[in-house]
């Protein structure tokens, strides 16, 4: 049975399937509730579980299942290399309301890779297989796999994508950088291609995945199922929406700086819930506002002055000038070139320095 087959009839996607890439320290419940506000993706990921000898269930990543009340799948999404470990966290998990399990072989942070898990794994095709094959009999449900084109290089790609179908993995999100690439230089669409032409599975185009234009320009080139968006979403949260309304041949929803203005307010409630220190609280948003300031102007003023602020006051005194001061003003469908978010990793904490 396909994975489309397994979803209900009312969230069947009608041309392309969305999804939000797991990025740790990001997508978590309250976040998902947030992009759900602007119109939900057709799946969810969670963060990654860390798995290892002795690891429980994270409690905080749990409530993205438990509590969510978004109406759409969510994927619970593994790390680890311990292959007792993943299976019993795997058949843990298969306990709760998910749409399946996903094993992250795509982290690309230096931290992770060198433990030999996440995009690291991608070095040892023979540990992938065993892992594949150990969760594949261990997973009564979906079984999903979010991965790179290689480490260094895509040597071993052909032979993991044999692997993926070997083992009946039912979705492959495939970031089309190697490991090593991180998210500098260009994105290998070509490679994604391959996978579609090679695999039995639907295939998720990630990577640069900037707009609805930019959505159907990749699925163009790829002919991939669809797409999976990270830094993206934190950017524009009406994304997933406005790619089903580009697909389906509708006008793409018009944003305001001032509706920009208000999803700020929104990632404050959410903010809020987290600290109760107001350095943190700053820091916190600026994590958000670090994507979100590549549309709002073109020569980055905002991101500038935003990355000076040290109080919740200086903070919102530069979102206000900056947002209310032309509030009917288009917020960029696309980022303004040459404005770089950092540290930009889908997979790894995307806090900032306390004095960035």
């Amino acid at each position: 049975m396909s994975l489309t087959d397994r979803l209900p009839t009312a969230i069947q996607p009608e041309l392309a399937l969305t999804a939000l890439a797991p990025m740790q320290d990001v997508t978590d419940l309250t976040f998902m509730q947030a992009i759900a506000h602007y119109g939900s993706p057709d799946y969810f990921f969670t963060e990654y579980f860390r798995v290892y000898v002795g690891s429980r269930l994270e409690k905080h990543i749990l409530r993205s299942i438990t509590e969510n009340n978004t109406n759409r799948p969510i994927f619970a999404q593994l790390i680890g290399e311990s292959i007792p470990d993943l299976v019993r966290a795997a058949q843990e998990l298969s306990q709760y309301a998910i749409a399946g399990i996903d094993l992250n072989m795509g982290c690309p942070a230096p931290r992770i890779y060198r433990k030999n898990v996440g995009g690291g794994l991608l070095r040892d095709p023979d540990k992938v297989d065993r892992i594949l094959g150990e969760l594949r009999s261990a997973i009564p449900g979906l079984f999903t796999v979010k991965m790179r084109i290689g480490f260094e290089d895509t040597a071993n790609f052909d032979r993991i994508l044999t692997l993926i179908d070997r083992h009946n993995i039912d979705l492959l999100s495939l970031h089309g950088r190697t490991v090593k690439q991180m998210y500098r230089g260009d994105v290998h669409y070509d490679r994604i291609a391959h996978a579609v032409e090679w695999l039995n599975c639907p295939v998720l185009a990630n990577g640069n995945v900037s707009s609805a234009m930019s959505a159907a320009t990749i699925l163009a080139k790829t002919g991939a199922a669809g797409v999976m968006i990270g830094r993206a979403a934190i950017r524009n949260p009406w994304i997933f929406q406005q790619i089903r309304q580009h697909l389906n041949g509708q006008p793409v929803a018009i944003v305001t700086l001032a509706d920009v203005r208000d999803y700020i307010d929104r990632l404050y409630e959410m903010v809020k819930t987290q600290t109760d220190y107001e350095r943190s609280r700053v820091n916190n948003m600026k994590k958000y506002l670090n994507f979100i300031g590549q549309g709002v102007d073109a020569a980055g003023a905002f991101l500038s002055e935003m990355r000076l602020t040290r109080s919740e006051a200086e903070l919102f005194d530069v979102c206000d000038r900056y947002l209310l001061s032309n509030p009917e003003r288009e917020f960029a469908l696309e980022p303004y070139p040459g404005l770089v978010a950092r540290p930009s990793c889908e997979s790894e904490k995307l806090s900032l320095p306390q004095n960035v």
